[in-house]
């Protein structure tokens, strides 16, 4: 019996811009299509706790603005729309591919996207050069804190984000994060 490889398809971002507005999300990591339906309650409500907790923080060290979905960042042949990212204002409105780069990124797990997220995802902000990218894991209450060349870190309890130039951190309370969003731990 003889083995044929398959060949994937490698979609463009010209391809993903033809993609119909039909609620799904549709992103492009190195030419793989990724689609991902509607998040659900929960996802959203951490990501605007969030948005929150991230606001006052950017905006009193002028670190720029806190992005939500329909905001994108394009990498070369790549465009994905994370849940909620921090990057430099442009001075005038300017295109996707011409935008700085986030200085943080932050992922909502779900079913549909924990291996794009964990996978996919994290080589493209790593190899990009996003100096922190968060992984939200609302099932086990926990972010996953990937910076490059420095060994993950977990946080259960408490995370202090610093970014460069900034001499005072942000601590996001985990445990408080997730319990406002899901209720008390059942665990």
């Amino acid at each position: 019996m003889t083995h044929m490889a398959l060949r994937l398809k490698r979609w463009t971002l010209t391809e993903l811009h033809r993609l119909p507005d039909d609620g799904n999300k549709y992103e492009v990591v190195d030419g793989e299509l990724f689609v991902t339906p509607a998040p659900s309650e929960s996802h959203e409500t951490i990501a605007s706790l969030l948005t929150r907790i991230l606001d006052p923080y950017v905006h009193e060290h002028d670190l720029g603005l806190v992005y939500r979905p329909r905001a994108v960042v394009r990498v070369k042949r790549s465009e994905v729309e994370p849940d909620l990212y921090v990057r430099a204002r442009t001075r005038r409105p300017t295109s996707w591919a011409a935008a700085p780069l986030p200085i943080l990124v932050v992922e909502i797990l779900s079913p549909t996207t924990r291996r794009r997220d964990h996978l996919e995802k994290r080589r493209l902000y790593v190899r990009s050069g996003i100096p922190e990218y968060w992984i939200v894991d609302e099932e086990d209450r926990m972010i996953r804190v990937i910076r490059p060349d420095r060994a993950d870190v977990v946080a259960k309890a408490k995370l202090v984000w610093r970014p460069a130039g900034v001499k005072r951190g942000l601590s996001v309370d985990v445990r408080g994060l997730f319990q406002e969003a899901l209720g008390p731990s059942t665990r």
